[in-house]
């Protein structure tokens, strides 16, 4: 379990994506880019844009039950990304690395880039963003819902420390 939360707000995110997007633009054209589920389909989105990419094509891969860690199982395949060649993969985030290896086996000759990575994992990609404490847990913004405070001045004196 983690020991710390990072909180990525949708500004942070679609900042993240685009500089990766800038990052990534001397290395294309791609013919299409894999978005790894569910968590890489929003930073995909935004890349394709910015990349002018049209072809969007996914790999879906379960690798956690909330916070816990367990076996990979791909449940949808990139078909259309035949073995990668010309191809872009898209993250969130590579952790430990068990997702991205078993893409990057599937999709060998694919560039493989995400917004963050953990010390674990950043070997298993090409390019990143932002690099996280492995004990982190981030919670991105499809996690997370804002939530009102009263200011100080408004809570009952049972709520004041």
């Amino acid at each position: 379990m983690a020991t710390s939360y990072a909180t990525v707000t949708w500004d942070q995110l679609h900042r993240d994506a685009r500089q990766l997007a800038a990052e990534l633009m001397p290395r294309g054209p791609f013919k299409g880019i894999v978005a790894i589920t569910r968590g890489g389909l929003i930073p995909a989105a935004i890349i394709a844009r910015e990349l002018d990419c049209r072809l969007i094509e996914t790999v879906s891969v379960v690798t956690y039950d909330e916070e816990r860690q367990g076996e990979a199982t791909v449940i949808k395949r990139p078909e259309a990304a035949g073995d990668g060649e010309g191809f872009l993969i898209i993250d969130d985030l590579v952790d430990s690395g068990v997702t991205a290896e078993l893409v990057r086996r599937m999709l060998p000759r694919a560039l493989f880039a995400c917004l963050y990575a953990k010390p674990t994992g950043r070997p298993l990609t090409d390019m990143f963003v932002v690099e996280v404490p492995q004990e982190t847990w981030v919670l991105f913004p499809w996690d997370t819902a804002p939530l009102f405070i009263p200011p100080l001045a408004r809570r009952d004196d049972t709520s004041r420390s």
